[in-house]
């Protein structure tokens, strides 16, 4: 029976040498130990193989999880840089809006306009109120993020604001005064005017963007009152010289 099984080994190992392409010769006493010696070797090599892949692959996958993460914070970096550009550029955009507006109502309201002819007028004002048409159909907003704090902080700028630009009317030297100290207030020079300190700390708990937008707004309004307070001593004046002229005839 031994010798059978010992035959029978020593063939399987020639058949599987003649699949290979070589031949193989085993003695009688070896055949044992050369099947056990091969299948040894066969699973020590499977496993370390199967060992190299796994560890190639896990590194592999590290390495290339990182960079593609760093490759994505890159884009979002680059792509943060132009969407400040682009809110500064629709700010800018904005102002130059505003900016236009007030041009054009400055010319429309001008005392210049009142010494033209009726003719000239009545084509200059046509000619305003189409650029002014024009400029209104740009719209243009750039939406500040607040907080509950800064929103209320917003609301009761506007409002004190509002207040001071409705006495314009009633009393403008004591409404200059107080536009004067409201935008001291949102300046970080030496003042020469006294500050509004009130107005001062609601301001600085406004948003940043808020803030550029309030002292905005009061230089515009300084400006055309101004303006105003211009051209009525203007028209002060030639009601002087015109009653003079009167008198005189």
């Amino acid at each position: 029976m031994f010798i059978l099984v010992r035959r029978a080994a020593q063939k399987t190992l020639e058949l599987a040498g003649e699949r290979c392409g070589f031949e193989v010769r085993v003695s009688q006493g070896a055949t044992r130990r050369v099947l056990a010696g091969s299948g040894n070797m066969a699973q020590a090599k499977i496993q370390h193989k199967m060992g190299e892949g796994g560890k190639s692959g896990r590194f592999d996958r590290t390495v290339s999880m990182a960079d593609r993460s760093g490759r994505l914070l890159e884009s979002l970096d680059q792509l943060e840089m132009r969407v400040e550009a682009l809110r500064e550029s629709a700010t800018a955009m904005e102002q130059e809006r505003e900016n236009l507006l007030e041009m054009i109502q400055s010319i429309q309201n001008s005392q210049e306009m009142r010494t033209i002819s009726d003719g000239e007028r009545e084509e200059l004002t046509l000619t305003a109120h189409r650029l002014l048409g024009r400029t209104l159909t740009v719209q243009i907003s750039v939406e500040t993020v607040r907080n509950a704090e800064q929103e209320e902080a917003l609301r009761k700028a506007t409002s004190i604001i509002n207040e001071v630009a409705s006495k314009v009317l009633d009393d403008m030297d004591e409404a200059k005064k107080q536009l004067m100290a409201l935008h001291a207030a949102c300046i970080t020079e030496v003042s020469l005017v006294p500050i509004d300190q009130k107005f001062q700390s609601v301001v600085i708990s406004c948003a940043l963007e808020d803030q550029k937008k309030i002292k905005r707004r009061l230089d515009t309004l300084i400006r055309n009152f101004d303006n105003s307070s211009k051209t009525i001593r203007i028209m002060e004046h030639q009601k002087v010289d015109m009653f003079k002229s009167i008198n005189g005839k």
